[in-house]
């Protein structure tokens, strides 16, 4: 078919959901380290084949790029790696996990884009409360309270890592993108956590600019409906928006008070894909890049320093 080549490296759940949104759009390969998963995708997928290691893909000249879904903790090495076996790069968030690891892939980079998975930022409904927000409905922008707790069972790689690493992270990206950029981390505690464990609960004082953001997120909140239907607020000189935490609806009371619901494409995974394929076929830079997971993950560094919690 015509269209880029692209290898998924890891074939775990996050790679079936991308796979499906490229399937028919791109030739696809796939590596794993069970190579039964890799062939069971690739046989799902319409597959062109899969490979037995990393260094076969980055050989051959049949691949264009690399989606990484593998943990966080191997995503440097993959990423510097793609890079200067000149392969276009795309990797799920987190993009790695500390500022030596970000700073050796930004250096591997350099001028070229590199493509990092945090869907939030093709989210509709964020799109949507940012052109109220450069609109004017609700003034400048003064304080905001943004609130996402429930209860998750995290096994296999995620239970090494971090709520606010994993999961909270999105939440940043979103204050980043509604309100961003953050400008310091005021305050940041952990509730419930001891020692050299993973935390699983995190609230954090951000400020951007002059506006105060509140961000409270947890993996250990009992929660009726599993995390939907909570609500955060944004609040403004002459009117407030009130939004439901995974983007269900929002509600602006402003200059021109109105309730949507961006339903379509909820959580912007298939608008990310569609960015995907457009910078690999017109070579632009992604919406999701290298500057914003910086942006992203300084935050997160930076709440644990303050929390004097384990890094990841």
């Amino acid at each position: 078919m015509s269209g880029p080549s692209i290898c998924v490296v890891g074939c775990g759940r996050i790679a079936a959901a991308h796979t499906k949104r490229l399937k028919g759009r791109a030739d696809l390969w796939f590596l794993s380290r069970r190579q039964e998963s890799a062939e069971e995708l690739s046989r799902s997928a319409g597959g062109q084949g899969v490979f037995a290691r990393l260094d076969d893909v980055l050989s051959s000249e049949r691949v264009d790029a690399v989606l990484i879904t593998t943990p966080p903790e191997v995503h440097a090495d993959q990423v510097i790696r793609s890079l200067e076996a000149d392969k276009a790069v795309f990797v799920e968030k987190p993009l790695c996990t500390n500022h030596e690891e970000l700073e050796q892939i930004e250096a591997a980079a350099g001028e070229r884009p590199v493509m990092v998975g945090e869907n939030y930022y093709y989210k509709p409904s964020i799109s949507m409360m940012r052109s109220w927000i450069e609109a004017d409905e609700i003034g400048e922008i003064e304080r905001a309270s943004i609130r996402k707790c429930f209860k998750q069972k995290s096994d296999g790689w995620k239970a090494t890592h971090g709520a606010l690493f994993e999961g909270g992270i999105h939440f940043v990206a979103l204050i980043n993108a509604l309100m961003g950029p953050i400008t310091s981390v005021v305050q940041a505690e952990f509730p419930g956590h001891e020692g050299q464990e993973a935390e699983r609960h995190s609230k954090l004082t951000l400020k951007c600019g002059t506006a105060e953001v509140e961000l409270e997120y947890s993996w250990a909140s009992p929660s009726l409906t599993k995390g939907t239907f909570q609500h955060s607020t944004i609040e403004g000189t002459r009117g407030r928006i009130v939004f439901e935490s995974n983007g269900i609806y929002a509600r602006q009371y402003g200059r021109r008070p109105r309730v949507k619901f961006p339903l379509s494409d909820i959580m912007g995974a298939g608008a990310m894909i569609d960015d995907l394929l457009s910078c690999l076929e017109g070579g632009g830079s992604p919406i999701s890049g290298l500057q914003r997971a910086r942006e992203d993950l300084e935050t997160v560094f930076r709440a644990y320093e303050i929390g004097s919690v384990r890094p990841i």
